[in-house]
């Protein structure tokens, strides 16, 4: 049987992610370290089909401190890839804290690729971020523009780093990278700190909504499940071809302005919005807006889920999901 190492596996993205092998049929080894940005339980709670499956192996880690502990628990099957989605998210946080966010995702992802060196394993599928992008005037954003002075926040440095460290071990050492860069992913098990979990908690709780700006800050929001298909045919890309290092975005190929989502979010849940405006946050960029015509023509992704659509599925999640009020530790 096939097995793959997720990284960051009770996480948003990773969940789904694991969640979606398994049931493809592949064996599935997760690691996380259960960095308390928000509640264990959440997590425990994304992770609860997993868990359950005679497929799945879990062992918590924390990259900063190595991958050596995960030598003896592998599974007999050699792992044929990794997924890695660990890493230390959020742009406003990693102002706050620069060095935390480069020990996580830089250090951490220097161990994951020693350690695949050593035990001879030859295909990564990394996960950056569109924030590597910056405030750049070029719009939409294609994979081959200059972005090496454009990062704004630690966090966007971060992932670029951790691009430039996958090219430097496929040069050195012949592994064989797909660099995915992420577009605002939202849907069930979304992050309770992200703008759509707190914006639909704020307007059922009868608050007005937090819009720092003016409101016509925009993202290129990705339906979750959405990406996992990006991703998911991302490995398969990389296990059918050698000699690999490509850079791709896994978006949605369309900016919606802050506003927007705050009306559709309020049209969706039957409650009028009321606003209310702050300051830019450092670190935030303007806009987001993915070409995805490489990931189109490379892994055939075509992103399937409208916003209303994905809307309608997070809030549904939402009110199975029974979550606590108080998400954060």
């Amino acid at each position: 049987m096939t097995s793959i190492l997720v990284t960051g596996c009770a996480g948003f993205i990773g969940s789904h992610v694991a969640e979606h092998l398994l049931q493809q049929g592949y064996r599935v080894v997760g690691l996380d370290n259960f960095d308390p940005f928000y509640s264990r339980s959440v997590k425990q709670h994304n992770l609860s089909f997993c868990l359950q499956h005679p497929h799945f192996s879990f062992h918590e880690a924390d990259l900063r401190h190595g991958v050596d502990a995960l030598v003896d628990a592998l599974p007999a099957d050699p792992l044929v890839a990794v997924i890695h989605l660990a890493a230390k998210a959020g742009v406003g946080p990693s102002v706050q804290a620069p060095v935390a966010y480069l020990e996580n995702n830089v250090l951490g992802t220097t161990h994951l690729l020693e350690w695949m060196r050593h035990r001879d394993i030859k295909k990564l599928f990394f996960a950056s971020s569109s924030s590597v992008y910056g405030n750049s005037p070029t719009r939409p954003f294609r994979e081959d523009m200059d972005v090496l002075t454009a990062c704004i926040s630690p966090y966007a440095a971060s992932k670029l780093a951790g691009e430039q460290l996958t090219h430097t071990y496929h040069h050195l050492y012949g592994l064989d990278v797909l660099n995915a860069r992420f577009f605002t992913v939202y849907g069930p098990r979304q992050r309770p700190d992200l703008a759509i979990h707190r914006f639909v908690r704020q307007l059922r709780a009868g608050q007005p909504i937090s819009v720092f700006g003016d409101g016509t800050t925009a993202r290129d929001y990705t339906y979750v499940l959405d990406t996992v298909d990006g991703i998911v045919r991302g490995v398969d890309y990389l296990l059918r071809h050698t000699h690999v290092h490509e850079t791709i975005n896994l978006g949605n190929h369309r900016p919606v302005p802050l506003l927007e989502l705050v009306q559709t979010i309020g049209q969706v849940l039957g409650i009028e919005p009321q606003v209310e405006y702050h300051p830019m946050q450092a670190g935030d960029v303007e806009v987001t807006y993915a070409d995805i015509h490489k990931a189109q023509q490379l892994l055939g992704y075509a992103p399937q889920t409208s916003l209303r659509e994905g809307l309608g599925a997070f809030i549904q999640w939402l009110d199975r999901a029974g979550l606590p009020e108080r998400l954060s530790v």
